[in-house]
């Protein structure tokens, strides 16, 4: 078998780096998460897996807001641009809820951390350790809007496989909170990231959250040991067919938009 295409060793996450500790945060949910095992399996599968970040009723009132255009500084039908079919629209800065702001803020130490280890391998910049340092670095190339959003899909929707740059700086990493049930609010409409790798067929992922949880992914590339050292395997991310029901979820991006 061509050595290419065995699978990627040793993981990244036995090289040595400089990240220091990884953070830990303090109350409510964000709590409970283990960013060691996270950047283990995000450097194992691609993506990683968080446990619920909302709880049902977070979930379900952040679904509804999708009803409330007031809160929103742009919306996208998504078959007008060829996207795929369905609908996302971006929360305007003065009316983001607080969940999502605090979802965004909150996540942010732990995944700069592992950005920052990332960044070691790649030979590439680091990022601050705080939210709003890094939206001032946004707001000093021009990049001023918010970009967390909400994205809505009905039976037959689905979403074209993508990235999420939005300008001159962007964040490595990002993640998508299931906010409807699987298996009960809608059926189908599965998480999916292909992965391109070079001389080698390209690896996709299916994933399947749960209500609530959120799924961590690369923004473009992500860092793989291959024979001859580190390489950047570009990676594009995506949403299956719904079959039945109504798909909600959150999208917390961290850089902002032009």
């Amino acid at each position: 078998m061509d050595r290419a295409l065995l699978p990627d060793e040793p993981a990244l996450f036995d090289l040595p780096d400089d990240g220091g500790p990884a953070p830990r945060a303090h109350g409510g949910l964000l709590a409970g998460l283990d960013w060691e095992a996270l950047y283990r399996e995000l450097n194992t599968r691609g993506v990683a897996l968080t446990p619920p970040l909302l709880t049902p009723g977070e979930c379900a009132a952040l679904a509804a807001t999708g009803d409330r255009p007031e809160l929103f500084r742009s919306r996208v039908t998504m078959a007008r641009h060829g996207f795929g079919s369905g609908g996302y629209a971006y929360y305007a800065d003065a009316t983001t809820p607080e969940p999502v702001r605090a979802l965004r803020m909150g996540l942010y130490p732990g995944m700069a951390w592992m950005a920052n280890r990332w960044a070691a391998l790649l030979g590439e910049r680091r990022y601050p350790a705080t939210l709003d340092a890094l939206l001032a670095e946004c707001a000093e190339r021009g990049q001023h809007r918010p970009t967390p959003l909400l994205l809505r899909y009905g039976p037959g929707d689905w979403a074209g496989l993508h990235q999420d740059v939005y300008g001159e700086l962007v964040f490595p990493l990002q993640v998508a909170v299931l906010l409807s049930a699987p298996d009960t609010d809608f059926t189908g409409g599965e998480s999916v990231f292909v992965e391109q790798r070079p001389q080698a067929q390209s690896r996709a992922v299916v994933v399947r959250p749960g209500l609530g949880q959120g799924v961590i992914f690369p923004v473009r590339h992500r860092p793989v040991r291959g024979p001859h050292g580190i390489r950047r395997h570009t990676v594009r991310h995506g949403t299956g067919e719904v079959l039945s029901g109504r798909r909600a979820v959150l999208g917390v991006i961290f850089h902002n938009a032009r």
